[in-house]
C-alpha cells in the first residue's frame, strides 16, 4: 500500500484512539483493512471493562473475526496507533493478518517487554516472512494521544 493509504488508515485509527481517550482509557486504536476498506474497528477498553485483553488490536481482531466469519484474517491490514503488546502481537500471527502498520513505539529502554519489539517477536515465532511490518506512520500524533 502506498504511504498516502497508509496515512488514510492511520487517521482512522487515531479517530478510535481519541474515543478511547475520551472515555478514560490509554489513547490507542486499531482498524483492521482488506481489500481497501476498513472492515473492524478497535480501542484500548481495559480500563472501563476491567478486562485486561481490552487493547485496541484485539477488539479490532474480534470485530473482524465477527465480519470476516472467520478467525483467519491473511490479506489484512491492521493499523494501530502504537506498538502492540506481546499478547496482541501473538493474537495478529494467530489470526494471519498480513501486514502491521505501527504509529507510535516506546523510546529505546522504555518497553515493558524486555526490550522486545514486535519485529524481534515476529522473528522468534518464527513467522518473519508472514507478516509485514510498517513503522513510523504519523508517530507524533500517534503519541500525542497516547500520553495521560
Amino acid at each position: 500500500m502506498a504511504s498516502m493509504d497508509h496515512e488514510r488508515f492511520m487517521r482512522a485509527a487515531l479517530e478510535e484512539a481519541r474515543r478511547a481517550e475520551s472515555e478514560g482509557n490509554v489513547g490507542v486504536g486499531s482498524v483492521i483493512v482488506k481489500s481497501g476498506e476498513v472492515i473492524a474497528r478497535g480501542r484500548n477498553l481495559v480500563p472501563v471493562t476491567h478486562d485486561p485483553t481490552a487493547h485496541a488490536e484485539t477488539v479490532a481482531l474480534r470485530e473482524a473475526a465477527n465480519v470476516l466469519l472467520s478467525d483467519d484474517m491473511a490479506g489484512c491490514c491492521l493499523y494501530t496507533t502504537f506498538e502492540p503488546c506481546p499478547m496482541c502481537c501473538g493474537a495478529l500471527m494467530n489470526a494471519n493478518i498480513s501486514t502491521l502498520v505501527m504509529g507510535g513505539r516506546p523510546e529505546a529502554g522504555q518497553t515493558g517487554w524486555g526490550g522486545y519489539t514486535v519485529e524481534r517477536l515476529i522473528a522468534l515465532a518464527g513467522r518473519g516472512d508472514a507478516v509485514e511490518v510498517v513503522s513510523g506512520v504519523l508517530v507524533e500524533e500517534c503519541l500525542d494521544i497516547r500520553q495521560p
